[in-house]
């Protein structure tokens, strides 16, 4: 019998068996090898460092990364895993793997975790899901296809303070919501900024070719790699991406919110290169089916980030707290409930004053793992073993994931100054005409010289695309020969 059915085998006979009693094994908290999960970790010098770290009494089975200085700390942290700098060979070569953990930037998500999934393996995959929507939907469907247990890395899910939000807003307590607005301080990294200008050698001990992935070829430049990465367009998502699946969670989650229909956006200057300082996305999201103590009537959410906020409710207590780090509120007809990420130190407010709410509705927790370790990553490693799947599987991270990522295509198509309709069947922006344009900033590329006064007048241009075939683009991208899905 191969390992992987045999610990779904042992799963599936009850979770209380999964973890062996303790007489039976010697040291407390200590598991079987036969119950331990054979986990390899991809992208591994940031969050998925984090992650492996937080699947406790595993085994960690094998290393990859495209830079391996990067993540030299890592390989320290197990010196017995099996090190490789290109995922496909280990997919092809170790086949005693049980699970992945994916931590490589936005724009190779999709392309790793699609080759895992159909090598037949379970999936801890780092938020945001994914640089597209194409390929939000694309992975939600292989999933599903494939059976696998999957997971987004969005942690805080797994949080108290998540369920306890949704049972507020389910049992009615703010009346009616149709008012939402989610802000954050990011970006702390640079965005707004144009291609690097002076050609920088690549480290020895990267695999430029190998960070580049499916995305169009440059030179490298630090300003990519490590981390920055996430600023610019060909790898990234921005603020919205890096912050939206922390922030939007509860109030998606809470209202159930699915897919809108229609969107538009404001922000400082966008450029072809990297995502704006600031940005505001405004989605308009249809009624739902209501539930048993709750209306679910058509509902706008807005999106702030750079440093935005939304404004303060007249009638809301000067000392009720707005973190200006990033936080939600949920306006009701009857109470407004103000929290930041994951529903953290949720407060109430009716009439002016802190109010607290008597609920209806119990949505159950997830519970923290006997051995210790990240609730998020521990909860997933037992999903892997009894075949189960945790709470933020690609059935709820995929179609969230969609909502996130459709706010970076708002931001760059608002120069059509005009609300978009969006149909989710046929994953299309409705209505754009075929000869309408775009208008977009191209910054001249920037060095470490002091730039003169006649550069700086030309320092921007505008560039015209098709919007039709730009929108088309950026839903489901054109990958790099040798990459495409």
């Amino acid at each position: 019998m191969q390992r992987r059915r045999f610990l779904k085998n042992i799963g599936l006979t009850g979770a209380s068996l999964t973890l062996l009693p303790n007489h039976v094994v010697s040291g407390l908290g200590h598991m079987a090898p036969s119950d331990k999960l054979n986990i390899a970790g991809i992208g591994i010098g940031g969050k998925g460092r984090v992650n492996l770290n937080n699947m406790v009494g595993q085994n960690i089975t094998a290393l990859c990364d495209c830079d391996y200085d990067y993540a030299g700390r890592v390989f320290n942290a197990y010196p017995k895993a099996v090190r490789y700098k290109d995922y496909r060979v280990m997919l092809e070569k170790q086949k005693d793997i049980d699970a992945v953990v994916i931590g490589t930037p936005d724009h190779t998500h999709t392309a790793i975790a699609a080759a895992a999934m159909e090598s037949g393996k379970d999936v801890y995959l780092q938020k945001p899901l994914t640089h597209s929507v194409w390929e939000s939907r694309y992975l939600t469907d292989l999933a599903k296809r494939t059976g696998v247990t999957t997971q987004m890395g969005n942690e805080g899910h797994s949080s108290d303070s998540v369920y306890e939000v949704a049972e507020v807003v389910q049992s009615g307590c703010l009346g009616t919501v149709c008012d939402v607005h989610v802000w954050t301080n990011r970006p702390i990294w640079r965005q707004g900024m144009p291609k690097p200008l002076v050609k920088v050698a690549i480290p020895k001990s990267l695999d430029w070719d190998l960070f580049i992935g499916p995305a169009p070829m440059r030179d490298y430049n630090p300003e990519y790699h490590p981390w920055i990465w996430r600023g610019w367009w060909d790898f990234g998502t921005g603020a919205l991406g890096d912050m939206g699946c922390h922030l939007l969670d509860v109030p998606y989650y809470a209202l159930q919110l699915g897919q809108p229909t229609a969107f538009q956006a404001s922000s400082s200057l966008v450029n072809t290169e990297s995502a704006p300082v600031s940005s505001k996305v405004s989605y308009q999201f249809p009624a739902r089916d209501n539930l048993p103590y709750c209306q679910l009537p058509e509902l706008e959410l807005t999106w702030y980030d750079g440093g935005l906020m939304p404004s303060r409710p007249y009638d809301l207590p000067e000392d009720a707290p707005m973190n200006p780090g990033g936080g939600f509120m949920l306006i009701g007809s009857d109470a407004t409930l103000i929290a930041e990420a994951y529903g953290a130190n949720w407060k109430v407010y009716k009439n002016g004053k802190l109010f607290i709410p008597k609920t209806k509705v119990n949505l159950g927790r997830i519970p923290d793992h006997p051995l210790g370790g990240g609730r998020h990553e521990m909860a997933f490693v037992e999903s892997c073993k009894n075949g189960s799947q945790p709470s933020s599987a690609f059935s709820y991270s995929g179609p969230f994931n969609e909502m996130v990522v459709l706010g970076n295509l708002a931001v760059r198509l608002q120069s059509l100054q005009k609300t978009l309709l969006w149909d989710s069947e046929k994953m299309k922006v409705s209505n754009i005409a075929p000869n309408e344009e775009l208008t977009t900033a191209k910054l001249t590329p920037f060095s470490s010289n002091i730039i003169t006064r006649s550069v700086e007048r030309e320092s921007q241009q505008w560039v015209k695309w098709n919007a039709q075939s730009m929108c088309e683009e950026w839903i489901k991208h054109t990958y790099r020969k040798g990459w495409e899905l």
